[in-house]
């Protein structure tokens, strides 16, 4: 029997562990823990990883599909990696699909179905759904075909057809307009379940979207000759608005709903709207009759628009944990030992992330985007063998990683998240403690500071670290949330579908 590989760090190396007054406040919420613990789990080394048998790695599963991770380069594993682990020297991850492709006809109608009918179909659906949809499409049909000839008769009734252009080229360009309009709403509606956890974030994005296509449409007056590739344009940003204002719309009614009474609320919050909207269109046709500058009055009653939308969000209190909230509870939690109040909570949420927001922390993501080489992976495996998750830090992409196992179910989700923003923390305050020293430096090296956060850093020992707090505070953490009114779901933080799997591939 080979004796266990174990992990060695060189004399010189200093590893940098949380400041104590952090790791003091989070034990201090944790009554059980021993005092004499911490100091005896920070002399004591990471369990030695086991060896991987004959290159192989682990499995993943993705919407039933099974890939095996490999090293790349080598057979059994040979040397000593970063951090003392066991690997090949100059080893690589490899990915191998274990399945021959699907065929044309499967991915052509595997692609429609996420388009037309919603996640877990038929089982997420009721038995109504079915006859219900089949009406609705035919009905929206004879609709579609019977707006082409009301939208001519309209056309023609105002003096259309005494200009040079024929009532029926005018007509066919609207109803393009329109039809691209439509297309657009279609897809996204694709986006499923993101308007149950980010309904606040896709709220106000909608609007946002909303104000892009009155702007495009706007600039047609400009550009006569290129009405119709901006008007679909335009109404397609437009019915991408519209799509997502909707979907949001009820949840935030139930919000506010008490008892069974959701009908109703949102019947008067309807009412309410169309009445603004009424008292709007008056007084934007008084101000128009003045022929006010056109850029002026949009840019005025554009930013109006956008900041009662933007205080309209930020007013709904909802009492789910999604990815924004749960992380506003975890940092307040790690920092001062208390949950935010439902009310604070909401309070603090991001409302509006942009595309290029770099996102610190993934949950159930692909194995090849956590690691990029094995001996990660092999070093920090025996940390995790009681957990259905994996929880690592890629310096390269500055990013933390929670990689669910199979066996994960929607409490083990949950604290794979919580897991993994406790070791964000820690890899902060690391990073925020190496730029301090750099600073009190006489003479600076000024080209170190692009690579202080990405350097090869030694992160076993914050891992190690941040599963001793995650064991004894998880429990707390729940309980406190639960008291403050939160409710946590799986669903809710928007995993990604990728699990890892425990069984060698044949």
């Amino acid at each position: 029997m080979a004796p266990a590989v174990g992990i060695k760090r060189p004399a010189t190396q200093t590893i940098t562990l949380p400041p104590p007054a952090v790791r003091d406040v989070l034990r201090s919420t944790i009554p059980s823990q021993p005092a004499e613990a911490p100091a005896a789990a920070e002399r004591a080394p990471p369990a030695a990883p086991a060896a991987a048998v004959e290159g192989f790695l682990c499995l993943e599963e993705v919407d039933g599909r099974r890939w095996s991770y490999v090293v790349d380069g080598g057979g059994a594993v040979k040397g000593r990696g970063r951090g003392g682990a066991a690997g090949p020297a100059g080893a690589s991850v490899r990915a191998v699909p274990l399945q021959s492709p699907l065929p044309p006809a499967e991915e052509i109608m595997a692609f429609i179905r996420s388009y037309v009918v919603p996640e877990g179909f038929p089982d997420s659906v009721t038995p109504s759904y079915v006859p219900y949809m089949t009406w609705r499409a035919l009905k929206h049909f004879f609709g579609g075909a019977m707006g082409v000839f009301t939208t001519r008769t309209l056309l023609s009734s105002v003096g259309v057809s005494q200009s040079k252009v024929t009532p029926g080229a005018i007509a066919i360009n609207w109803i393009l307009k329109d039809g691209a309009g439509r297309v657009g709403k279609m897809l996204f509606a694709r986006q499923g379940k993101k308007f149950d956890y980010d309904l606040k974030q896709l709220r106000f994005s909608s609007d946002l979207l909303l104000e892009i296509g009155a702007g495009i449409e706007l600039t047609t007056a400009a550009f006569p000759q290129f009405f119709l590739p901006m008007a679909c344009v335009a109404n397609v940003v437009k019915n991408v608005a519209a799509v997502t204002s909707t979907s949001t719309r009820t949840p935030i009614y139930k919000a506010y709903a008490r008892g069974e009474n959701i009908g109703d609320v949102t019947a008067k919050g309807e009412s309410v709207g169309n009445i603004a909207d009424l008292l709007g269109t008056g007084l934007s046709i008084f101000i128009s009759k003045r022929n006010p500058s056109l850029v002026t009055s949009f840019a005025f009653l554009s930013c109006g628009y956008l900041l009662s939308s933007y205080q309209e969000v930020r007013s709904v209190v909802l009492n789910t944990l999604n990815r924004a909230r749960f992380t506003v509870a975890v940092d307040s939690f790690i920092k001062t030992g208390h949950i935010p109040s439902l009310k604070e909570g909401n309070s603090q949420e991001t409302i509006f992330n942009p595309p290029w927001r770099h996102e610190p922390v993934a949950i159930g993501s692909r194995f090849g985007e956590a690691f990029q080489e094995p001996a990660s992976f092999v070093a920090i495996r025996p940390l995790f063998e009681d957990e259905r998750y994996i929880v690592t830090y890629n310096p390269t992409k500055d990013k933390v990683y929670a990689l669910l196992k199979d066996q994960a179910k929607s409490d083990d989700i949950i604290k794979a998240a919580f897991h993994a923003h406790v070791l964000l923390h820690f890899i902060n305050a690391s990073h925020a403690r190496r730029l301090k020293q750099k600073q009190r430096q006489a003479n600076p090296d000024r080209s170190d500071y692009g690579s202080l956060y990405s350097r090869n850093m030694d992160f076993l020992a914050h891992i190690a670290e941040s599963c001793k707090i995650v064991s004894s505070s998880y429990g707390t953490f729940k309980k406190k949330a639960r008291e403050q009114g939160w409710i946590m779901s799986e669903s809710l933080l928007n995993p990604g579908k990728a699990r890892l799997c425990g069984a060698k591939p044949l």
